[in-house]
């Protein structure tokens, strides 16, 4: 089930929103202060692609860095990637086969706005939700 949903996404919705993910990654490299918050967005790219099967839990090392990076990150390119998150839930819930998927795209919204100090984990790994 996990294969069909994540092909389906990936054919309506999952590849535009990894390539906003990559995009805003690339113009965050191009400063070496940015590079930190091109890491996350090609991880969140990369998450984007396939969530289905996988879940984002917080990091509890994360720190205060983590929190004004998250900051910086919600001015930058958070709010358009949410943005992207939000029309394209509402599109995808148009259909009633879309629905399943639209409800993964609003889970995206507070990531999409917040990334750092977050770690992609596979959902069925009972250790990956445990505190390291």
């Amino acid at each position: 089930m996990r294969l069909l949903l994540n092909v389906i996404w990936l054919v309506f919705g999952g590849l535009w929103m990894a390539l906003g993910y990559a995009f805003a990654g690339i113009l965050l490299a191009i400063t070496i202060i940015g590079i930190p918050f091109a890491i996350a967005s090609f991880r969140m790219a990369n998450f984007a692609l396939w969530p289905f099967g996988r879940r984002l839990v917080g990091e509890p090392t994360a720190g205060v860095m983590s929190g004004i990076g998250n900051i910086l990150w919600l001015v930058l390119a958070g709010w358009w990637l949410a943005l992207g998150h939000i029309v394209t839930g509402f599109l995808q819930c148009v259909t009633i086969i879309g629905i399943p998927l639209g409800i993964a795209n609003f889970k995206l919204i507070p990531v999409s706005l917040m990334p750092l100090g977050k770690r992609i984990v596979d959902a069925d790994d009972p250790y990956a939700f445990m505190r390291r």
